[in-house]
């Protein structure tokens, strides 16, 4: 019998296992990260009043396995709030065992208690396993196509 996993908020001292987490999140989706200065800006994202970052944290037996984390959006479709979930995410070998499900509910009972309307997030097209995750967790996927402008690379407006 494994031990059982425990969600709760992120911890000023869980930082340095995020911004780890983060790193192997952005390998598995084949992305590039730099962690350099991502602990203190993650820091005031998520411990600013009122925070601009919400995180999660999965442990089982005080080892972090997981995060999820998320911002309150609005919508002006909706004329309401939603909650973004901008990353899920469970190491290598703490998969299908519910840790993304105990991650999930996390976020879930979060967006009610904020009265938010719904959650939205993205994940890569050939993340199957992800897809399939959250299509049991009820969730409805829309096709959309996702844009980057790096501020970097921009040029005036063009009007």
């Amino acid at each position: 019998m494994s031990a059982a996993c425990i969600v709760r908020r992120a911890r000023p001292d869980d930082l340095a296992a995020l911004v780890a987490m983060c790193g192997e999140h952005a390998a598995y989706e084949r992305a590039s990260y730099a962690p350099a200065g991502k602990a203190e800006a993650l820091s005031r994202a998520l411990f600013s009043t009122p925070p601009r970052l919400h995180a999660w944290v999965a442990e089982v037996l005080g080892e972090p396995v997981g995060y999820a984390t998320a911002t309150l959006e609005f919508s002006t479709w909706q004329a309401g709030e939603f909650l973004h979930m901008d990353c899920l995410y469970v190491r290598a070998g703490r998969r299908d065992g519910g840790t993304g499900a105990a991650l999930l509910h996390a976020v879930v009972d979060f967006a009610r208690r904020a009265g938010c309307a719904e959650i939205q997030w993205q994940t890569p097209a050939w993340n199957a396993d992800a897809a399939r995750f959250y299509r049991r967790s009820g969730a409805v996927e829309k096709a959309k196509r996702r844009f980057l402008l790096s501020m970097a690379q921009a040029g005036g407006t063009g009007g």
